[in-house]
């Protein structure tokens, strides 16, 4: 008897932790299954580089503080052709 507990407490285990993994390998929070848990928020922001129209997260642009605001790039590039310019006015370019 005590064998059989124990195999039934080994199987939902391990059934919970598939579960896991596939939910984490879809991308599923648990206030989507249902569970009521908080949503996980957003982990980036995307922001729009001036030069070439391409979203960026913040974490991995090449940021520019100009005045009083910050401008977010895509690459060096970029932010080399905006500074370049002088008044911020570049041409798109693909």
């Amino acid at each position: 008897m005590l064998r059989f507990l124990l195999w039934v407490l080994l199987l939902y285990w391990l059934l919970v932790i598939v579960r896991r993994v596939v939910s984490w390998m879809l991308g599923i929070t648990r206030a989507q299954d249902g569970t009521g848990a908080k949503p996980r928020e957003a982990s980036r922001r995307l922001q729009r580089d001036p030069v070439c129209g391409v979203h960026v997260a913040e974490e991995i642009s090449f940021p520019l503080r100009e005045g009083g605001t910050t401008l977010y790039f895509c690459s060096e590039e970029c932010r080399r052709k905006y500074t370049a310019s002088g008044t911020g006015n570049v041409s798109k370019e693909a």
